[in-house]
């Protein structure tokens, strides 16, 4: 399903609405991102950060929410696109009638600026282009102030609205019932550039940029960030862009990761399940941790723990299970009326209410993410013992509630195995952490309490009539987060138990071959509507094959898997199987470190097959 090599046309539909999703590039700086379009459109950006407000918002609405439309007049114009190798700088090359020409896009890194530059190079002959400039602050709530102020010896637009201000420079811009647009000819051998950039509306509009200067720098930053990247084996490609994908998606200043680059893509094209991805949640984070970590990275390791010593001091009690970029609490939720949704689905909305949840998991999560950064080398600090400790008191008094568990229920809390399993794997780091690092801690008591969660689990979540764990004490469904308890070895890939759970995985949640996260019309969570099989579940599916012996079922699985990446490497939260379709916010940091332990899991399968393959030859 890989767009890889294909040529886009210049209109996939209504120049109104927006692509499908898999049509889309993220270009970012570290601290935001946009999504540029096949069509030559960038229909996302929030300045300054990935969690303020829109300027662009196209991507939840049409053009008139707020776009950049840089691309070729001719309506028969194709293109292509690529990163540069290791990079988010973008480049789509446009083949016109008349010539070619290519449009570079980036945002450059490392300035403490906020910018967004769009480089258009004549290659052959000349072509002419149009430039359509929406700007609406507030998610379309705010039409700016726009006037033209002298800039050196040109002139430069300079948009207002509130505290947001940006000043745009280029060719000149005329103006149109709120709309900004320029005409002009690019011939061989000729650079145009444009260049937006945001700042708070009280000071004076920044200074130009050297295009060519803080091209190189980002090119060369990227590059070296990527040259550390330890990656082996098949898939290295999928892999590298992920780790890169994960980085991209990280606060170079706060160390906070989030889940995706945008909010309310739907679930369900038309649906409701739409939720605003763009905080970090200590589970995502910690799978991320452990991914970066696993290949070379420890110094974004240490980052991270930063962040989180930083972002839940104070009692243990008031642990969120996600928080803003830089520790935010207070992520309330709304609906912003003003955006109708992508294609329809609604509501958008800002802010999520999970901040109030209590989902048992994520001490796991993160217990499992600090033990392995320790197993690779990065030494506790004076307070990041001192946090577990904390934590582990929290989960100690805590453990045998109730949970919206690790999918965010919304209906009525159960005690979820997955959860449960989780609480397992909080404590039985905990204990590592003094049985092998000689950390100082209740081992005693954490080793009973460890063993009392493991009897309850076994006791309360088993299903003997069918040989699976279940999705939560009392029920019979299953669930695919249980393909994590062989991950955190709570039980081995191929003890009888793990694969009757798979069976059941498989037989209830498999559609069409991918899985579904659970069976929505069980009701359990308690929302309308439906959903696609989520790609990160499907990931988990493959590292539990090659883990289990099943290598050429987990081969198969994770080529149809990655194909699914568009023609830059991107994965969304989900995917519509009929189609292709991507679906749900993208691009989705769960998506992308699931990919990277499903490659890491089938490299260690096929070495391992390949280390006992003389004891085979001499045992016959």
């Amino acid at each position: 399903m890989s767009l890889a090599g294909h040529a886009h046309g210049r209109r996939w539909q209504d120049d109104r609405m927006p692509l499908p999703l898999e049509n889309y590039a993220l270009v970012g700086d570290l601290h935001t991102g946009c999504l540029v379009g096949t069509d030559g459109s960038v229909d996302w950006l929030c300045f300054p950060r990935f969690d303020s407000a829109s300027m662009f918002g196209a991507l939840l609405g049409d053009r008139d929410h707020g776009r950049w439309l840089v691309a070729p007049v001719d309506a028969e114009a194709t293109s292509t696109r690529r990163y540069l190798d290791d990079t988010f700088v973008l480049v789509t090359r446009w083949t016109t009638s008349t010539g070619v020409v290519e449009v570079t896009d980036l945002m450059p890194i490392g300035d403490r600026r906020a910018d967004l530059v769009r480089r258009v190079t004549g290659v052959e002959g000349t072509v002419t282009l149009h430039e359509d400039l929406r700007i609406r602050f507030g998610y379309s709530t705010a039409l700016p102030w726009v006037r033209q102020l002298p800039d050196g010896d040109d002139v430069a637009l300079v948009a207002t609205a509130g505290p947001d201000a940006v000043v745009v420079r280029g060719p000149h811009l005329t103006a149109a019932d709120h709309t900004h647009a320029a005409r002009f000819d690019v011939a061989a051998g000729e650079t145009v550039d444009m260049t937006l950039t945001w700042y708070p509306s009280h000071r004076e509009p920044p200074t130009p940029i050297d295009v060519d200067e803080r091209l190189a720098q980002t090119t060369a930053w990227w590059q070296d960030w990527a040259s550390r990247c330890e990656v082996t084996g098949a898939w290295s490609a999928e892999v590298r862009r992920s780790l890169l994908i994960l980085r991209a998606l990280t606060n170079e200043d706060t160390g906070g990761i989030v889940a995706a680059a945008t909010t309310s893509l739907p679930e369900q094209l038309g649906g409701s399940r739409n939720w605003d991805y763009r905080y970090v949640w200590l589970r995502d984070a910690s799978m991320t941790l452990q991914a970066l970590i696993l290949h070379g990275f420890a110094e974004e390791a240490e980052q991270w723990r930063g962040w989180l010593l930083r972002a839940i001091a104070g009692d243990p009690a008031d642990v969120q299970i996600m928080y803003g970029l830089a520790g935010e609490r207070l992520l309330l939720e709304r609906e912003v009326a003003e955006l109708p949704g992508y294609e329809g689905a609604s509501p958008v909305r800002v802010g999520n209410a999970a901040f109030t949840q209590y989902q048992g998991d994520v001490f796991g999560e993160v217990m499992v993410a600090l033990h392995e950064a320790r197993l690779l080398g990065v030494a506790e600090s004076e307070y990041s013992w001192p946090l577990q400790r904390a934590l582990m008191q929290y989960v100690e008094d805590n453990w045998d509630r109730p949970d919206n568990g690790i999918w965010e229920i919304r209906g009525e809390l159960q005690h979820f195995t997955h959860s449960r399993v989780m609480v397992w794997a909080a404590l039985d780091r905990a204990v590592a952490g003094v049985e092998q690092f000689g950390l100082e801690g209740p081992v005693e008591r954490w080793r009973r309490l460890r063993d009392e969660v493991r009897a309850e689990i076994e006791r309360e979540g088993w299903d003997p009539t069918r040989g699976t764990y279940t999705q939560h004490y009392g029920s019979t469904e299953v669930d695919a987060s249980l393909l994590q308890m062989a991950q955190v070895g709570f039980v081995a890939p191929d003890d009888p138990r793990m694969t009757g759970t798979v069976a059941a995985i498989e037989h209830d949640l498999l559609h069409d071959g991918l899985l579904l996260r659970y069976r929505t019309e069980s009701g359990v969570d308690g929302l309308a509507g439906g959903e696609n099989p989520f790609l990160t579940c499907s990931f988990w599916l493959v590292e539990q094959y090659a883990r289990s012996g099943r290598l050429d079922d987990a081969t198969a699985l994770m080529d149809r898997l990655v194909g699914y990446a568009n023609d830059v490497g991107m994965l969304s939260e989900e995917v519509e199987v009929a189609t292709g379709r991507h679906v749900g916010n993208t691009p989705q940091a769960l998506s992308h470190l699931a990919l990277v332990r499903a490659a890491d899991a089938i490299s260690g399968a096929r070495e391992a097959s390949r280390e006992a393959e003389p004891a085979r030859a001499s045992a016959s």
